[in-house]
């Protein structure tokens, strides 16, 4: 089985990596689990015009590097088969993207525990990922 799990450094989607490890451990055939980190760049994009487009590649990269560094121990500890994708863009459409171009059996998300009145009046990435991929996406509290 293969497992996308997504990670933006939160004590949640450290949670939801611990769940992941679980699933794989109590499975018979061998899984394999990605992590994804996303980063939004809409701002960041005005700002490639007085850094250049390479500071704001490397800026993400290691943004990235930094949120997946707890769940990469984790999974090294656990000794479970692991790799990465690091994207920029609208965080719910590339999650549900990669899903759909790498053929995950599942997508594993963190619930940020937000109130419903807060998710109904921006939604949350967790919500939109349902909404925007085909793949079943299990959400972990």
């Amino acid at each position: 089985m293969k497992l996308l799990v997504a990670c933006d450094g939160s004590k949640n989607s450290l949670r939801a990596v611990r769940y992941a490890i679980r699933l794989v451990g109590a499975m018979s055939d061998p899984s394999r689990i990605t992590l994804i980190s996303v980063h939004e760049d809409v701002a960041l994009r005005h700002a490639s015009r007085f850094v250049g487009k390479d500071a704001i590649d490397d800026y993400l990269r290691d943004e990235s590097e930094k949120d997946l560094a707890a769940a990469r121990r984790a999974l090294d500890k656990a000794k479970v088969a692991h790799d990465m994708i690091i994207r920029r863009g609208h965080v719910a459409a590339e999650i549900a993207d990669a899903a759909a171009r790498g053929r995950f059996d599942m997508i594993v998300l963190g619930s940020k525990g937000r109130s419903s009145l807060a998710d109904l009046l921006v939604g949350s990435v967790a919500s939109r990922v349902i909404e925007l991929s085909s793949v079943p996406t299990l959400l972990v509290k």
